[in-house]
């Protein structure tokens, strides 16, 4: 299923959120609870899956949205159409402060990208959503991500969220090493495994914590500055703002004593 074709506009800054404008029976797919927003003759409709499958059978609706549940999204998605005789606009928020990252799937690897499981947002229907499961034992334990990640298909617009600023590189056979938790997303062209951040004693006074997230390979990689795990931690009581070592096992041995 080809993927509808939508206009956008990111609106803000610091605290971003996405204006899609639906021409008439265009609809766009989005979590649970992130609409802001919608003008008259846009309907909604929550349904089990995705929509980009609408040959699939209720059992294969089924698996799809269980497989939503382990990546701890909610069973169902929100389906905004524009049922009226114009163009329509509905506009959507992310849970949390941060940038809304537009991506064309048509121009990434596979027309595939590989992303954290709270990542996304809304995107044009046509548009598959599945589990990615991490392979590498260190990855998800360390890496901040987690073993279950996010893969989003197709040939239209998707729009992922992310904490902070993003960030895009793209990597020529090269490698990159990331602070766990700051990994939004990766074509899946790319690698991603964790490492020992370095020698024993970088690892307890340097401050950067135990381990780094690794990728490596050819492709695009995008990273976000603040991820809401950090954000949280460092505005909490003995967070990272009141011990600058957090990160190191010195900071932790010390917040335990506090």
């Amino acid at each position: 299923m080809y993927s509808h074709e939508i206009d956008y506009k990111i609106i803000g800054e610091d605290i971003q959120i996405v204006e899609i404008e639906l021409d008439p029976n265009e609809t766009v797919i989005a979590e649970a609870g992130s609409m802001l927003y919608m003008e008259d003759g846009i309907q909604f409709e929550t349904k089990m899956g995705d929509g980009s499958q609408p040959d699939q059978g209720f059992m294969g609706k089924l698996f799809q949205a269980g497989s939503r549940l382990i990546t701890g999204e909610s069973l169902f998605m929100t389906h905004f159409t524009n049922r009226g005789s114009g163009k329509r606009k509905v506009t959507f928020a992310a849970p949390y402060p941060g940038t809304v990252m537009p991506l064309n799937l048509a121009n990434v690897f596979g027309n595939t990208v590989i992303v954290q499981k709270d990542a996304f947002l809304c995107a044009a229907l046509g548009t598959r959503l599945s589990i990615h499961l991490n392979q590498k034992l260190g990855a998800g334990f360390f890496g901040g991500e987690g073993f279950i990640l996010q893969k989003v298909q197709g040939d239209g617009m998707a729009f992922i969220h992310a904490g902070g600023v993003v960030i895009e590189r793209t990597l020529n056979n090269e490698q990159l090493r990331v602070d766990t938790g700051c990994v939004v997303g990766f074509e899946p062209s790319v690698s991603f495994d964790i490492q020992r951040s370095g020698g024993l004693k970088s690892m307890i006074f340097g401050g950067e914590g135990l381990f780094l997230a690794t990728l490596r390979g050819s492709g695009k990689v995008w990273i976000q500055s603040m991820p809401i795990s950090k954000l949280v931690q460092r505005l909490s009581p003995g967070g990272g703002q009141a011990n600058k070592e957090s990160g190191s096992v010195l900071g932790q041995l010390g917040g335990l004593l506090d």
